[in-house]
């Protein structure tokens, strides 16, 4: 209770001296097919770092003017405690937040539109469920799509200083949360360690994914995100598991936890299918491997995260140059944005209740420092997390590199590379697939380390030991 209030109160005060409602929306059930067959459950990350009350259907009103609170829901009643058997009184479960009033839920609808008919400010936040999109809606009179944030710039009718009351809270994480990142990164450690004692020939990838999700659900909540599992690594979202493991190819795991209190993990490996690399896919292993290494000895408080991208960008642009992929000086293919062919995405991301933390509150107020513009370049400008880092900040390293053909093919067509891509070498990659090492990583007061106790195998001859070891 005692740690639900103080959120609150240091949100009351991030929030200066704004005037109105400030309005909390938690989730809903969603049908699966129909009411009572619903999709698995999840509480808005938002509603459980300020109240923690992991139940559906709540809302909550914090009055600026008057310091009141309250919280909405509808208390059980027979015909459901039937199925669920007894349940805790709303006002129970308020007074377990530190609220000492509660309300029935349709409450909350009456109580925002008489504080709108009499001019009060509503603040609000960037809605990410369709159910609210559409009670936000109906309350303020916009169209439903108008609630959700407009790609990375945010929501244009969200309050903005709420928005960055919250930013600024939950990007750093406190001991208690450490510590359930900590507990979440144990579980991403076991499911990741099913998953390379899994791959076998012939196994068809969706029974090694079966066995890594299980770990997930045994020890937390389940998966922090749908996993990615292919022999096809330049296919950055790619969630079909239907292929048998074949010979000679690489096996990029890239799979989160989610811990029963709902904080995440996600680790990226890549192994060779038939446990030992061949000499071309350990020269790019390497690379990444010590781009991997170079961005977390860069890690520390002071240092903006775009510097340690481009960082990482640089390294690996020089050691592909060792391998005559690319050619010229390196800081102007920095410059010019040529490591945006081999790695189109940023290097990290926050991490906490969500994998990709708080990015529904508009990615460029999450991770972007107001004197920072986002890149247009290829790679940089995907950049989720780009700000001077601070002691609390949880990132992911998880720099990559890939050969997608269709990519290779534009910029050749189209003279991209300015002429510093060697594309009669780089043919004999584009069935190589692509390579991503991913750790979760806390900024610390004097640097930075690695989440959870134990770190999976990660450079190569690691990897190769424990594959021969499982």
């Amino acid at each position: 209770m005692n740690k639900f209030l103080e959120r609150r109160n240091r949100l009351r005060s991030l929030m200066g001296g704004e005037k109105g409602l400030v309005i909390f929306l938690g989730n809903v059930d969603s049908a699966a097919q129909y009411r009572d067959n619903a999709y698995k459950w999840r509480q808005d990350s938002n509603w459980l770092y300020f109240y923690g009350i992991d139940e559906p259907r709540f809302a909550a009103v914090m009055d600026l003017d008057s310091g009141s609170e309250t919280v909405y829901a509808d208390d059980y009643e027979i015909d459901d405690i039937i199925w669920t058997g007894p349940m805790p009184s709303v006002s129970s479960l308020a007074a377990g937040a530190g609220v000492e009033n509660s309300a029935p839920y349709a409450a909350f609808d009456h109580d925002v539109k008489a504080a709108l008919a009499a001019g009060r400010r509503v603040h609000c936040l960037p809605v990410s469920r369709w159910y609210n999109a559409v009670k936000m809606g109906e309350l303020f009179g916009l169209d439903p799509s108008a609630c959700y944030s407009v790609g990375k710039k945010g929501c244009p009718y969200a309050s903005e200083a709420f928005v960055r009351a919250v930013v600024k809270m939950r990007l750093v994480k406190d001991a208690g949360e450490i510590k359930l990142l900590d507990a979440a990164a144990e579980i991403g450690y076991a499911m990741h360690t099913a998953a390379r004692k899994g791959i076998r020939l012939g196994r068809v990838e969706q029974e090694i994914v079966g066995d890594m999700e299980a770990v997930t659900l045994s020890y937390g909540w389940g998966t922090s995100f749908a996993t990615i599992l292919t022999q096809h690594g330049e296919i950055f979202h790619c969630h079909s598991h239907a292929c048998p493991v074949e010979p000679g190819r690489l096996l990029l795991v890239d799979a989160g936890a989610e811990s029963n209190e709902h904080y995440a993990s996600d680790h990226t490996r890549t192994y060779p299918t038939g446990g030992r690399f061949t000499p071309r896919q350990r020269d790019i292993y390497q690379i990444v491997y010590e781009c991997n290494e170079r961005a977390f000895g860069m890690t520390a408080p002071g240092v903006a995260y775009r510097d340690v991208h481009i960082g990482a960008v640089r390294h690996m642009l020089d050691r592909l140059g060792q391998l005559g992929l690319v050619r010229g000086d390196v800081d102007e293919m920095v410059a010019d944005g040529i490591g945006g062919l081999f790695m189109p995405h940023g290097l990290g991301h926050n991490m906490g209740l969500d994998v990709h933390d708080m990015e529904d509150l508009g990615e460029n107020l999450v991770g972007y420092d107001d004197d920072q513009v986002r890149s247009s370049q290829l790679g940089l400008g995907s950049l989720r997390m780009a700000r001077r880092l601070v002691p609390g900040n949880v990132i992911t390293d998880e720099p990559g590199i890939y050969f997608i053909p269709a990519l290779i093919a534009q910029w050749k067509a189209e003279g991209t590379d300015k002429g510093r891509v060697c594309y009669d070498k780089l043919e004999e990659y584009l069935d190589f697939g692509g390579i991503r090492l991913e750790d979760d990583v806390l900024v610390t007061a004097d640097g930075a380390r690695r989440l959870g106790s134990r770190r999976l195998p990660i450079a190569p001859d690691e990897v190769e030991q424990a594959m021969a070891e499982d």
